[in-house]
């Protein structure tokens, strides 16, 4: 167990069991990664008991954690992840205490590509998850209202109607022929409520 109390070991395993843990929270249900993160954070953890470690490392790690969060949510900011990234390294290189306090316990290269690849690839997965759930529905419901189509069978308390290039299915309070122009006044779910709509006199 004594390569265990190595401080660039104890490091690749904290970093792991934490890299590892939120792709479990991205990615739920299979189990394997679950146990990999606890596997690997337990061994940190055996490690962090028996090196003594740096509070104020743990400290500027934290903020390197808070810049990652405010360069996805609040920016998308490629200055507030390099901030994040500076910040991780250092906490990472001295989470560690050696002696004297400025000697590094953990590789600078070492925590520099462990951090910035981490840091850029949930980066990456972040941005992309918001777009997607910012992005609007291809279907969006709410816009059918108001919107003319035509029955394709009779419509009373059950039928289909084309509206928007797509059939649908249809209920209606009082019966519509098929080919009649319809519009749509409201939706149950993926069901539309529709009316006819009277052809123009001539």
């Amino acid at each position: 167990m004594d390569v265990l109390l190595d401080p660039n070991v104890a490091y690749l395993f904290l970093a792991g069991g934490v890299f590892l843990a939120l792709l479990a929270v991205m990615i739920p249900g299979s189990g394997i990664l679950e146990i990999a993160a606890l596997f690997g954070l337990l061994l940190a953890g055996y490690a962090a008991l028996n090196i003594p470690i740096n509070y104020w490392a743990l400290a500027v790690l934290f903020l390197g954690v808070v810049a990652f969060v405010l360069s996805v949510r609040k920016a998308q900011s490629l200055k507030l992840l390099g901030v994040s990234i500076a910040l991780l390294v250092i906490g990472s290189v001295y989470l560690f205490a050696s002696d004297p306090w400025y000697v590094p316990a953990v590789n600078p290269f070492l925590a520099l590509v462990v951090s910035g690849l981490s840091a850029g690839f949930f980066w990456i997965a972040a941005t992309k998850y918001l777009e997607a759930e910012r992005k609007r529905p291809a279907h969006d419901l709410k816009s059918l209202i108001g919107q003319v189509g035509e029955a394709r069978t009779d419509v009373y308390g059950e039928g289909s109607v084309q509206v928007a290039g797509e059939m649908w299915s249809a209920r209606s309070r009082a019966l519509i022929p098929n080919g009649s122009t319809v519009r749509v006044v409201d939706r149950d779910g993926f069901i539309l409520q529709v009316e006819q709509v009277e052809p123009p006199l001539e």
